[in-house]
């Protein structure tokens, strides 16, 4: 069976890619990846046994775009912990002092203006924020003025500033651990940090959220994936987790699936792969 596989579609940013697996499958041609992301896969090594990689970069960030705001007005609003309110046997009566924080007005600090980030400030914009960002490069002033956003050159200028942190970089050397004691520390006590990228691109939120570092957090990313079921971060009432949730709707998934099939399609038939990742 093992001889007649010829490529792997990959759901599971944990699946594991390994010298085991490549040797055990001498016929594979191609490992399509369904999302952007390759940080899970070692590409060199994939290489080196003939073994060529694709991602699906399809337009799927205004489905990330609003995730990133949903936990943003959840975690405001304390929807969640409103829920559970509501539906407790108990129930008579929400208690007076039972206060979120408004979001019309606030300022949210975007870390990452790419396609996502900027898709991020346009909603954002329709919901009377006022804009900071931060990123390797200046956007265009044209389109920093149909947002309204304005440029942070440092990080630590738009920590300080917003009242809404919305991390949303690629991981790279460069931001892993981007968000750590130091730059928590830097925002405001009734900010809120907000981790649509991943995982460990923060460090020490249970700390920061424990000793009132930071009002509250809201991930669709953690590190590890899932958490350990006794994980401090789980106990806490001022955070929302969701189970990596960015892209998953029915259109998102289906572009996704489309590319990466194309990509397979394309490799067994000897043609030029349109998605394919080579290795740095």
């Amino acid at each position: 069976m093992s001889k007649k596989v010829q490529a792997i579609s990959l759901w599971w940013y944990k699946s594991v890619i390994d010298q085991e697996l490549l040797q055990s499958l001498p016929n594979l041609k191609v490992i399509a990846n369904s999302g952007v992301g390759m940080d899970h896969l070692d590409l060199k090594f994939v290489a080196g046994f003939g073994v060529k990689v694709a991602n699906a970069p399809c337009d799927v960030s205004g489905s990330i775009a609003d995730t990133g705001m949903a936990l943003l007005l959840a975690s405001a609003r304390r929807l969640v912990e409103g829920y559970h309110v509501a539906i407790s046997s108990g129930m008579k009566y929400c208690e007076a002092d039972f206060l979120g924080v408004e979001v019309t007005g606030a300022t949210l600090g975007i870390n990452g203006m790419g396609s996502i980030g900027y898709k991020i400030a346009l909603r954002a914009k329709a919901f009377e924020m006022n804009i900071l960002y931060h990123n390797r490069t200046r956007r265009k002033e044209q389109e920093e003025q149909a947002v309204g956003a304005t440029y942070c050159k440092k990080i630590d200028s738009l920590l300080q500033k917003a009242d809404f942190v919305m991390v949303v970089v690629s991981l790279t050397p460069l931001t892993d651990e981007l968000i750590g004691k130091r730059e928590m520390e830097l925002m405001k006590p009734a900010a809120t940090l907000i981790n649509i990228s991943r995982g460990t691109i923060q460090n020490c939120p249970a700390t920061a959220l424990q000793t009132g570092v930071i009002r509250a957090a809201a991930l669709d990313v953690t590190y590890p994936e899932p958490l350990p079921r006794d994980h401090m971060l789980l106990k806490l009432k001022n955070i929302i987790i969701t189970p990596h949730l960015s892209i998953k709707t029915d259109k998102a998934t289906y572009m996704i699936t489309e590319e990466a099939a194309e990509n397979i399609l394309a490799a067994l038939n000897g043609l030029p792969i349109p998605s394919e990742v080579l290795p740095s």
